[in-house]
């Protein structure tokens, strides 16, 4: 069987994304890590690994969805499996998504199927404040094994889902005046929790519901804004440079509207889902178009399906969808890559094959974005979890 902490690919095409494109590349992995990369000969004396043949294939690194709520909103479950919206409270900052995603869900093995690595995951939007989102690995059964880092962000609602889901409810927040100002006293009182914080020592008691605030004011975490329409991307960007604190514009459907005032805001967007239909007003202007305008001017995209509004193995797929309604090719890599590392603030350990990387890699008979492309191997941590047909030596 060989060592199953060392595996070896070779005479691959790879797509690093941290660097050149290497034409007849090979890769070491040793003990879930990148080791080695290059063109030349890597393979170590002492090897008694795997090798895995990637000729006349695409190397990349795993694929990365950069906003889901897979294994939170189960598939073939119905209500029972549906724990992705507390809708009875709207400010719930203090919910975790790691104790709701079940990695048993069907999903994460479509996920795995489809070369998809890694997954930032958390509550859906009916909440003004709805929680805290983990960036996780797609493949195990106990969810505290697969985190890479938790919390990774604080999911927060502007536009129709908040006012819909409370005003029905004849509750705030009916308005979107009324959704601003809800998350502006929210953050009002975590900043002055912060202060008594840090000027109390030993004396200070911890306060549940704004404990979780800190990371975000400190920029340790962003916060990850559902935003579809204008108006609600520019309150994003307003209440977030009032507090000093870094966003995500997540959706960001309306975004090819106002692309230069986005790219001078500094915030990376996270596009879509697109591969779905325009089923209420503030998405009537969704358009596959949307990424490439947005990273023409100069802001950072991923592409999201927003599973399971779209299914999570269609993330390729949609990035496909996007380059050809104008997104650069090298950029469809990137959104669903590199970039998405990058924005999810995790790019230290994924998104690239480099060295002291996580060993996460997809190998593919082509383009990943086209149709009729098969994933031949998915790795993660320098375990082969995925598998087209028997071919590793």
């Amino acid at each position: 069987m060989g060592d199953k902490r060392m595996l070896y690919i070779q005479n691959g095409r790879i797509m690093t994304m941290s660097g050149p494109v290497l034409e007849h590349g090979n890769v070491l992995i040793r003990n879930g890590k990148i080791e080695a990369v290059g063109e030349e000969n890597l393979l170590p004396s002492d090897f008694q690994g795997n090798i895995i043949d990637a000729s006349d294939c695409l190397v990349l690194p795993g694929l990365i969805e950069a906003h889901c709520h897979v294994g939170i909103t189960e598939e073939k479950k119905g209500k029972e499996g549906d724990d992705c919206n507390e809708m009875v409270e709207p400010i719930t900052p203090y919910l975790r998504a790691i104790d709701a995603v079940n990695p048993m869900d069907a999903a994460f093995h479509e996920a795995v199927r489809a070369g998809i690595t890694s997954v930032m995951v958390g509550p859906g939007s009916s909440n003004v404040v709805g929680g805290q989102f983990a960036f996780i690995k797609t493949f195990g059964r106990r969810i505290d094994d697969l985190i890479v880092k938790a919390p990774a962000a604080m999911k927060v609602a502007l536009g129709e889902n908040p006012k819909v889901n409370y005003g029905g409810q004849n509750r705030m927040p009916s308005t979107r005046m009324a959704i601003a100002s809800m998350l502006r006293e929210e953050l009002f009182l975590a900043r002055q929790y912060l202060e008594r914080k840090e000027k109390v020592n030993s004396d200070f008691e911890p306060d549940f519901a704004m404990e979780c605030y800190v990371p975000v004011l400190k920029g340790q975490i962003p916060l990850k804004v559902h935003a579809h329409r204008v108006d609600d991307i520019f309150s994003a960007i307003r209440i977030a440079n009032e507090f000093g604190i870094r966003i995500t514009l997540d959706h960001c459907t309306e975004g090819h509207l106002i692309a230069k005032e986005i790219a001078q805001s500094g915030f990376p967007a996270i596009v879509g889902p697109h591969l779905a239909s325009r089923s209420k007003i503030e998405i009537q202007y969704a358009s596959f178009k949307t990424a490439g305008i947005l990273h023409d001017a100069g802001v950072e995209i991923a592409i999201t399906t927003d599973h399971p509004v779209s299914l999570i193995q269609s993330l390729p797929l949609c990035a496909g969808l996007a380059v050809k309604a104008g997104l650069p090719l090298e950029e469809g890599y990137r959104a669903i890559t590199i970039n998405a590392a990058r924005i999810c603030e995790v790019a230290d350990r994924v998104g690239s094959i480099r060295v002291g990387n996580d060993a996460d890699i997809a190998v593919f008979t082509g383009n990943p974005m086209e149709t009729f492309t098969e994933t031949l191997y998915t790795i993660i941590d320098g375990e082969v979890v995925y598998q087209r047909n028997d071919g590793i030596n």
